[in-house]
């Protein structure tokens, strides 16, 4: 057998030991400002990603909008697990997640939401697992990475009301995201124009940490990024390091 064939099949055994984000399926924003700076060009299914709101403000709605349209975007049922049910049903239809679709497990503490997503992700199928949590072990990510893998649904860890040093621990997610609330765009008169998000990469599995504005989920869980942020100096930024 060719040297090169033999490193070929070794670099693709690694990759698949080490769970490397490479050679899996993506879903893809639709902006490609955030798209390129993923690998695979989008958000890797059958994997564990985690997702937190405003430290600041104490705010997990646009966290929870920015999640519901990701989820709106996949077919199949979501399981949303929490410690109790509190979710906003009519904001996640909005974002296009349609209240049907989403079945709740109200499970009481981070220890049985924990149990409940593992349990979930053992069934293919699904459009997604979330779990509401404040704080989990670098082995309980493991555990829910193994288990999206294995049956290829994506996993959420959605972490309310969570500070960035709460989220500096080890863990087996190949993204991290935060999203806060920021101003709209004026619109000239008196009326509300599309909500906008702070959404931070802070750390993504083959690549490097960035940051975006963008415009908050349409209908059918789209983000956007207008006219007007294209030119702001760092979308420009971006631009160049792209190149």
């Amino acid at each position: 057998m060719h040297h090169a064939t033999v490193l070929a099949e070794l670099r693709a055994r690694i990759a698949e030991v080490e769970g490397s984000p490479t050679h899996r399926a993506t879903m893809p924003f639709g902006v490609d400002a955030l798209d390129r700076k993923l690998p695979g060009g989008g958000l890797a299914t059958g994997a564990l990603h985690e997702v937190a709101g405003s430290p600041e403000l104490a705010d997990d709605a646009s966290a929870t909008i920015f999640l519901a349209g990701i989820l709106a975007r996949m077919e199949g049922p979501v399981f949303w697990c929490l410690r109790w049910r509190d979710l906003f049903a009519p904001a996640l239809h909005l974002a296009g997640l349609h209240p049907d679709r989403v079945i709740h497990v109200e499970a009481g503490s981070d220890a049985n939401v924990l149990l409940a997503m593992e349990e979930c992700l053992r069934h293919p199928g699904l459009a997604g697992v979330v779990g509401e949590i404040t704080k989990y072990t670098t082995t309980a990510s493991k555990r829910l990475q193994l288990a999206a893998e294995t049956s290829g649904v994506t996993a959420f860890v959605f972490r309310r009301a969570s500070k960035p040093e709460v989220v500096a621990d080890g863990t087996a997610a190949v993204t991290r995201w935060r999203v806060a609330a920021a101003p709209s765009v004026p619109l000239g008169i008196p009326s509300l124009g599309r909500p906008r998000w702070e959404v931070a990469l802070e750390r993504v599995r083959g690549g490097n940490p960035r940051r975006w504005i963008v415009e908050g989920c349409d209908a059918q869980g789209r983000i956007g990024l207008s006219t007007a942020l294209v030119d702001r100096p760092a979308a420009a930024e971006d631009r160049q390091a792209a190149a």
